[in-house]
């Protein structure tokens, strides 16, 4: 699993730059570009919270939404095989395309740990 942070809710990636030796991450669903970094681990983290906190307020301050708001679809690109198995095993489970990506998306985020 990718290094993440999690705080109030919101998380964010994580990343080192070898050259500049600092850790810095990127707040992640949210429609606006926030960035934040540190030069250990504790200060990444406290650059984390911190910036979620002040995110917080100016949203709340200019009446803005604070989460990215999501339609509901999005394009993925597989494998032609593999888009070919998927429909006909669809077909074969009398569902739709998106019926079954939505079925199997949800089975995997039942198997794996991840707090969302």
């Amino acid at each position: 699993m990718k290094d993440v942070l999690i705080y109030k809710d919101y998380i964010s990636s994580v990343h080192f730059n070898a050259e500049d030796e600092v850790f810095y991450g990127k707040i992640e669903g949210i429609d606006d570009l926030v960035l934040f970094e540190g030069n250990t681990v504790g200060e990444l983290k406290q650059a984390f919270e911190d910036s979620i906190d002040d995110y917080i307020q100016t949203c709340k301050k200019y009446n803005k939404d604070i989460e990215k708001s999501y339609k509901g679809s999005f394009n993925v690109r597989i494998n032609p095989d593999l888009h070919k198995k998927v429909t006909r095993a669809a077909i074969k489970m009398g569902l739709s395309l998106n019926q079954f990506m939505q079925k199997a998306v949800e089975d995997e985020l039942n198997h794996i740990e991840v707090r969302i």
